[in-house]
């Protein structure tokens, strides 16, 4: 009896069935984090908080990496930290040079600083938020790298408006160039005097007349003269009466 139970019991396992998975599992799927196309600047263990203006006390955001991450091509710097285990994203922003790092009030091992917009939760938000690290010399590089990040987008923001103001002027040609020059120039000749109304109206007028006018006696004559020649004619005048 307890064969033929062993060889019942070994049917029953072996059905011989064969079934396949509904979704195979063979392509491995590829997740992004965004941080692809940066470079690592810096990288420590820390533990960051941030301030509820509610409630008015701080709260623990998580315990990670903190890191300073350096676009490939747009050389932008910002700062991300990610939670141990779950790597939920705890602080995500740009690191402007409006940013100023306070030393928390009783620690050397602790920064404060202000956050115009954090994106870790999605939406920008405005935050203040606090990090603090294993020891004082920790905390000392972080204040280095995060001054440095500083710089490099400063640097990275002036070097980016020139050639924008440089593409804001229009397009000139030679031509152009040449004619501003030219306007631009003093001119050395005098310009043609305007014609007068008088002139024009001389022009509409008639033409004056070409005899020639009898010119005036010169009243520098000497007197004497004209009397002797008075005389002279009625000399002559006696003369053919007689």
């Amino acid at each position: 009896m307890a064969d033929n139970a062993e060889n019942v019991h070994k049917e029953e396992e072996d059905t011989g069935g064969h079934f396949e998975p509904v979704i195979k599992l063979t392509e491995q799927v590829e997740s992004k984090t965004h941080e692809e196309d940066e470079d690592v600047l810096f990288k420590m263990r820390a533990k960051l908080f941030r301030f509820d203006s509610v409630n008015a006390e701080w709260k623990e955001r998580g315990t990670g990496e903190v890191r300073l991450l350096e676009h490939k091509e747009k050389k932008k710097v910002r700062l991300v930290m990610r939670r141990d285990k779950t790597l939920k994203v705890c602080a995500n922003h740009l690191v402007t040079g409006d940013m100023k790092l306070q030393p928390n009030i009783g620690s050397d091992r602790s920064w404060v600083w202000k956050v115009a917009a954090d994106i870790s939760d999605g939406a920008p938000q405005a935050e203040t938020l606090a990090i603090r690290f294993a020891n004082s010399d920790n905390a000392n590089l972080f204040k280095e790298a995060f001054e440095d990040a500083q710089r490099r987008n400063e640097a990275t923001s002036s070097s980016a408006e020139a050639p924008k103001a440089e593409e804001a002027k229009p397009n000139e040609s030679p031509e152009d160039a040449e004619k501003k020059e030219e306007a631009a120039a003093p001119s050395t000749s005098e310009p043609a005097p305007a014609a007068s109304d008088s002139a024009a109206q001389d022009e509409n007028a008639a033409p004056a007349s070409t005899e020639p006018k009898p010119e005036a006696a010169s009243d520098d004559k000497d007197v004497a003269d004209l009397a002797k020649e008075v005389e002279a004619v009625k000399v002559e005048d006696k003369e053919e009466k007689a």
